[in-house]
């Protein structure tokens, strides 16, 4: 079964089980992908889909993080529910120690010398673990590993 198959389906069951806040967090991801699919006149794939996901988990980590600095607190809980209902979707997340085996690898395989071949590894590991990691972590632990 296709994520977007998954993500309808779930959308039906919560609307079955009258779970409001979970309806409408699955109802914006897939406004957000069907925005996308007009805009670019594309089917999307799983990992259009992921990607989408992963932009929306960022503006509420970002959100998350305003709200408590302005003692929000209860808006920052729904952005926390919001999160947990978009991470049901993403991949299993991986392990500190499997990310470092994967850029090794891919430091490896691009033969990435210094900071300058950057852009080479996060290009090679990119589609690997794009939904499973921050990219943001990744890039920042591809950048201690390139200056050493």
């Amino acid at each position: 079964m296709s994520l977007k198959q998954k993500i309808t389906d779930d959308m039906k069951s919560a609307m079955r089980a009258k779970e409001t806040a979970r309806l409408g967090t699955i109802r914006l991801l897939l406004a957000a992908m069907k925005q996308r699919e007009v805009d670019e006149r594309i089917e999307l794939s799983d990992a259009d889909i992921i990607a989408i996901i992963e932009k929306m988990n960022k503006q509420r980590r970002d959100s998350i993080s305003q709200y408590e600095a302005a003692g929000r607190q209860e808006l920052a809980d729904a952005e926390k529910f919001e999160m947990s209902v978009l991470q049901a979707y993403l991949p299993q997340a991986m392990s500190e120690a499997e990310i470092a085996a994967e850029i090794e690898a891919a430091i490896a395989a691009s033969g990435a010398a210094g900071p300058q071949d950057m852009g080479k590894v996060v290009a090679a590991i990119k589609p690997k673990l794009l939904g499973r990691a921050d990219m943001g972590k990744v890039s920042g632990l591809i950048k201690s590993r390139l200056s050493r």
